[in-house]
């Protein structure tokens, strides 16, 4: 079965910094566009960051530029999430996703990161 798996989510103080990995079982991410998106308590899920398969250009959401960064690793066919600086308002479910043009888009089950003192 092809899917993603979330892991490095946890519990952090405020100011804290974590690192989220998203690997993929069954397949390999060279071609795929992967995306990082959170659903805090209560609210809907939302978009963080997002890196290209071709030339591994990053997008982030405006309010996460500066403390969150995402790369990839080809060779270990893993996409990383970066988070610095974390605040309480980080706290939240994270997720990838894997995607290409006219394929079908993986999802993992998630990772939780907890931003508590």
């Amino acid at each position: 079965q092809l899917q993603l798996v979330e892991s490095g989510g946890g519990v952090v103080q405020p100011g804290g910094s974590l690192r989220l990995s998203c690997a993929p079982s069954g397949f390999t991410l060279d071609y795929y566009a992967i995306g990082w998106f959170r659903q805090a308590p209560g609210k809907e899920r939302e978009g963080v960051s997002c890196i290209s398969s071709s030339d591994g250009s990053a997008y982030y959401a405006d309010s996460l530029k500066g403390r969150f960064t995402i790369s990839r690793d080809n060779a270990k066919n893993t996409v990383y999430l970066q988070m610095n600086d974390l605040k309480p308002e980080d706290t939240a479910v994270y997720y990838c996703n894997a995607r290409r043009p006219g394929g079908p888009v993986y999802w993992g089950t998630g990772t939780l990161v907890t931003v508590d003192s």
